[in-house]
């Protein structure tokens, strides 16, 4: 009996770990709106996640930032934020460039003349539990 118990534990932990990632944004600079989140470990769809099919989202009440992705299958992720101050669902700008919302990566990652690059916000999902914090920043 306890071999038959021994081996169901080896066979269903043959596969790959699953990874948890927790998220918490802060620096909003209201509570208004919501605050959209993208989880990707495809750096073509970063930072918007746009045509992904394997993406993770969130839409978050801006006066509680906080979510947490599960089973995720190991690898190389990024998160992008955007504080959706208004709550019509997409990234405001002004002259069509720049943000009049506030955004935000992990891994703090730097912003220049445009958003990071997927490699810079990028952080590793290996079966243990990770956590992420996203500050965010505001333009105007």
């Amino acid at each position: 009996m306890l071999g038959l118990a021994l081996a169901g534990t080896l066979l269903t932990g043959a596969g790959e770990p699953a990874g948890i990632v927790s998220l918490k944004v802060t620096g909003l600079r209201s509570d208004k709106g919501q605050v959209m989140v993208c989880l990707t470990r495809e750096a073509d769809r970063f930072p918007d996640c746009s045509g992904s099919a394997t993406a993770r989202t969130a839409i978050l009440p801006a006066n509680r930032p906080e979510t947490t992705f599960a089973h995720l299958p190991q690898g190389r992720y990024a998160i992008s934020v955007l504080h959706d101050e208004n709550g019509n669902g997409r990234a405001d700008k002004t002259l069509g460039l720049i943000p009049r919302e506030g955004f935000g990566f992990s891994r703090d990652a730097p912003v220049r003349m445009g958003p990071p690059r997927f490699d810079q916000a990028a952080f590793a999902v290996a079966g243990e539990d990770v956590v992420q914090s996203v500050r965010m920043r505001y333009l105007m």
